[in-house]
């Protein structure tokens, strides 16, 4: 409605996530990079975590559009699947038609249509979303696909998006063996209040604006205040501002038209889990990580796509890239977001 009055191609705070509207800043950029090389990688699971809101599909759509052409992104979207459903649902996606098979059945075709894949050079990930909503014997199902491999490298690779609560789930006793699986954990902060005026000023110009600042300095602080830096309500706090200041023929969004965008969308307060020291800490770790990341991707890339050469084991990594791998995993892996300790280090 609004976007022929600011000059937009199209609406610049839709909440479907669009790849051409990634925002790479305040360590999204480097996890995206970081994702890429566990994944390529290839040996156990991984884990993506944050707030309701905060970007982990927009970060999954994006790890799916950067995948090499040889590895090949399936989808578990649906929570409440049973411990047998999912293989049937896995099955699906990999285009078998599993009807009528038996559960066991199903895991003996699924493994063997990983290793005609893996045969001809194929590699293929699992992409679990919204896992924090799946029963936990369903979860150990997922765990035990890790277990189809061959003599030297896993078939499956799994990534795990959810919200905290998957954490609390993952720290329960009867789920350790899936925990112990899991060799990389990110979690998605909240965007500081600093960065907002560049993440809003980054959507519109991917939407066509050309012009200046839109959103006042004070428009900017309230919809900061009030989003607490989660990426949806930012988004829907900016549409419906830009609404107000649409409806007023104003060519600009003041405080007045973002106050009456927060009044029209009463948020709950956002659960106190996450220390900002804690995330400051873990993008220390995860910076590590993709600076590794970028350097050994286009390799890896060559080798992965040359018959008979595999990415390199963990124990060929360099000693201090090591270091900071386990640092990294440590802090981010941590339910509790508690501080390292020397030992740790």
């Amino acid at each position: 409605m609004y976007l022929q009055h600011f000059g937009l191609r199209q609406a610049p705070f839709s909440i479907t996530p669009n790849p051409a509207f990634f925002y790479g800043g305040h360590e999204r950029g480097d996890m995206l990079a970081a994702l890429r090389y566990a994944v390529m990688h290839g040996e156990g699971i991984v884990k993506v975590t944050g707030e309701v809101g905060s970007g982990k599909t927009m970060l999954c759509r994006m790890l799916e559009s950067q995948l090499p052409p040889h590895i090949d992104a399936i989808y578990l979207v649906n929570p409440s699947l049973g411990p047998d459903d999912v293989l049937y649902a896995i099955a699906a996606e990999l285009g078998l038609d599993a009807r009528g098979w038996r559960p066991d059945e199903v895991l003996r075709q699924l493994n063997g249509e990983l290793i005609a894949r893996h045969a001809a050079g194929r590699q293929v990930v699992l992409l679990v979303e919204e896992a924090q909503a799946m029963p936990l014997a369903t979860l150990e199902a997922v765990r035990l696909l890790t277990n189809l491999e061959t003599a030297q490298y896993k078939l499956l690779q799994i990534v795990l998006f959810g919200q905290p609560e998957l954490d609390e789930h993952l720290a329960l006793p009867r789920m350790r063996q899936l925990a112990e699986r899991i060799t990389h954990s990110f979690f998605v902060p909240p965007l500081p209040p600093k960065l907002i005026p560049a993440f809003l000023q980054f959507r519109l110009r991917a939407a066509g604006y050309t012009g200046g600042p839109l959103f006042s300095p004070a428009a900017v602080r309230l919809i900061a205040r009030t989003s607490g830096g989660i990426v949806r309500r930012i988004n829907i706090l900016a549409d419906k501002a830009l609404m107000a200041a649409y409806a007023e023929d104003a060519v600009a969004v003041t405080a007045r038209h973002a106050r009456q965008a927060v009044a029209e969308t009463p948020f709950r307060p956002l659960p106190r889990r996450h220390g900002w020291l804690a995330v400051a800490a873990g993008a220390a770790g995860l910076l590590a990580l993709a600076v590794w990341a970028a350097t050994q991707l286009p390799d890896m890339l060559t080798r992965q796509q040359q018959p008979g050469k595999a990415a390199p084991p963990a124990a060929a990594l360099p000693r201090t890239q090591l270091k900071f791998d386990r640092i990294y995993t440590m802090i981010l892996a941590n339910p509790a977001k508690q501080p390292l300790s020397a030992s740790h280090e």
